[in-house]
């Protein structure tokens, strides 16, 4: 839970920076969003979070 609340604040501020600097238009933001919210609620989104916990849990082994 602590891991997806943190990656939610990451990606909120690199997508804040993103519209910020005009890398990206409010539409395709909003775009992205809802793919993502509708990807969630897919068969495959399990698969998609063991991957990342995968992921960060490589990421933590070599850091420590």
């Amino acid at each position: 839970m602590i891991l997806s609340v943190s990656a939610v604040v990451m990606f909120g501020i690199l997508l804040f920076i993103l519209l910020r600097n005009g890398a990206l238009r409010a539409d395709g933001a909003l775009v992205a969003a809802l793919f993502g919210f509708f990807l969630a609620s897919t068969g495959i989104a399990p698969a998609i979070h063991g991957a990342l916990d995968g992921i960060t849990t490589a990421i933590a082994a070599i850091g420590g």
